[in-house]
């Protein structure tokens, strides 16, 4: 008995210590995964920032650095372009479009126009004014029309700093300090000929009004591609014209003015 007793304390004792090891084991192992997690750090997804610094690294149109909507000016002109209210930008797309029809296609013209819309509405007007003593209806409310003092005043004001402006721009031009800036207007009065003399005013004008109901909801879309592929394009268009400058225009002899200047 004793041995038997004996033998089954030294197999308790025996499976005592193996789950204390066990147990040591386990605890270890739990504290190193511990440490892991610790010290590793937190897994956080890298497309935020490298959206950010894509869009950091973008330039804009034309160095542009307000939103599409505060070019445009912020206020209802700006909405009406980037279509914020689609029921106004409709109807005056809707409206320039019906016009255009009228007198490029049918060939209706201006004056015709006004005397029949104003022969309809006065023959209307005139009709149910007699006509309601009759049938004993109200006669038509005719609101009293008068132009305000106060915007005429400040679009004239605003449409001669902008004239002014334009003189300024084209002084500085003529002027001689800006070729690039020379290059530019000349380019643009060019295509502008052209156009003109593809088209009439009328339809130039309506093209103008369709350009800007959809390229600046366009752009406002897709600024980040438009903006990176005009970026490369002007980077295309620096090299070519360094080209063109060391080939071209380096070698168109000066005057002596611009010779004394520099001296």
């Amino acid at each position: 008995m004793t041995e038997h007793e004996e033998h089954n304390k030294e197999e308790k004792i025996a499976e005592t210590l193996h789950l204390n090891n066990n147990h040591h084991h386990s605890s270890s192992s739990d504290s190193d995964d511990d440490k892991k997690t610790t010290s590793s750090p937190p897994h956080t997804s890298s497309s935020s920032p490298v959206t950010s610094s894509f869009k950091s690294k973008v330039g804009r149109l034309f160095g542009r650095e307000r939103p599409v909507h505060k070019v445009f000016g912020g206020g209802k002109p700006a909405d009406v372009f980037l279509w914020r209210n689609k029921k106004i930008s409709a109807g005056f797309l809707g409206g320039a479009t019906a016009i255009w029809l009228l007198f490029e296609v049918v060939e209706y013209h201006l004056l015709t126009l006004l005397c029949h819309g104003l022969m309809i509405a006065l023959a209307g007007l005139f009709l149910w004014s007699n006509a309601s003593a009759f049938i004993t209806k109200s006669t038509p409310h005719i609101p009293e029309v008068h132009i305000p003092e106060k915007p005429v005043l400040e679009f004239a004001s605003a449409l001669r700093n902008e004239i002014n402006r334009a003189f300024a721009v084209l002084r500085e031009i003529a002027s001689g300090r800006d070729l690039k800036m020379f290059l530019l207007v000349i380019g643009g009065l060019w295509l502008m000929s052209i156009l003109g003399g593809c088209c009439d005013f009328l339809t130039l004008f309506y093209i103008i009004v369709v350009v800007l109901h959809t390229v600046p909801v366009l752009y406002e879309k897709y600024e980040d591609q438009v903006d990176s592929f005009a970026e490369k394009a002007l980077h295309e268009l620096k090299k070519q014209y360094v080209v063109f400058d060391a080939k071209v225009l380096s070698k168109i002899p000066r005057g002596p003015l611009r010779d004394k200047k520099k001296a």
